[in-house]
């Protein structure tokens, strides 16, 4: 059974459509990145798959549970909408940490927040909350960052801002975590920083969709590439399929402009 499947999904922001029936699906521990020009539809996918835009049609489904469709008319409650987004993890270009926090503040506050509904919350909170900070200094330390858990946003290099980004991510144990231009915001430098940790949760088996216009990365990263253009997905396969031997000139034209 497929981790995720997404089903003739479209999205239109009033007469122009975006996502144009949008069909893939992957397995646990899989690792996706998508690639297309700027304007194809990798980042409104994204936004439609963990529900901050709601598409226009289609359905998505999660070990075989269908958690979105567009035509079911009956209005979901703010609490099972928490719950279908805690599925999905997302790193967002713009780390879009709290300045006012620290870094270890800006991972535990999440799940902090989302103990709150637990029946256990009141009975046990100071065993919760000292659980969530154990967990967050794991994860800090993971991305290399455990020197750094008393400092803010504003002290920290663009790299390690991301790195505190995708903990933060991770701190909410999600089945798939997703990356959109990861490294668009970040110098060649800082670039490799996180190209680092995203190769070092690769290893740990981490399920990962990874929107980018790195090509060498996907090449050596990715299990399969999904390539868009203008809100349909032109190639599926192999990063030795698409990006060696693609079947599309579209993606053809794309690949020796990034190449």
């Amino acid at each position: 059974m497929s981790i995720l499947e997404v089903k003739d999904l479209y999205k239109s922001f009033g007469s122009t459509e975006v996502l144009k029936g949008i069909n893939f699906s992957m397995q646990k521990g899989e690792i996706i990145a998508i690639l297309g020009s700027s304007g194809s539809g990798k980042t409104t996918l994204l936004r439609c798959i963990n529900f901050l835009e709601r598409a226009t049609g289609g359905q998505i489904f999660v070990d075989g549970e269908c958690i979105f469709n567009a035509d079911e008319k009956k209005k979901i409650s703010a609490a099972e909408q928490r719950k279908r987004q805690l599925n999905f993890g997302l790193v967002f270009q713009s780390f879009n940490l709290f300045p006012q926090y620290s870094v270890l503040d800006n991972v535990t506050m999440p799940p902090k927040l989302l103990a709150k509904e637990r029946s256990d919350y009141k009975t046990n909170k100071k065993q919760i909350f000292a659980d969530i900070e154990e967990n967050a200094k794991m994860l800090l330390e993971r991305v290399g960052l455990s020197e750094k858990l008393s400092n803010y946003p504003c002290e920290l290099s663009g790299g390690q801002q991301q790195r505190v980004s995708i903990a933060r991510a991770l701190a909410l144990d999600p089945k798939i975590l997703f990356f959109d231009e990861p490294t668009s915001a970040l110098d060649p430098e800082l670039t490799n920083e996180i190209l680092k940790v995203i190769k070092d949760l690769a290893l740990k088996n981490t399920t990962m969709v990874i929107v980018t216009h790195e090509i060498e990365f996907a090449r050596n990263v990715a299990d399969r590439i999904i390539f868009m253009n203008e809100g349909v997905v032109l190639e599926d396969g192999t990063p030795e399929q698409v990006i060696d031997n693609p079947r599309n000139e579209r993606t053809r034209s794309f690949l020796a402009k990034m190449l």
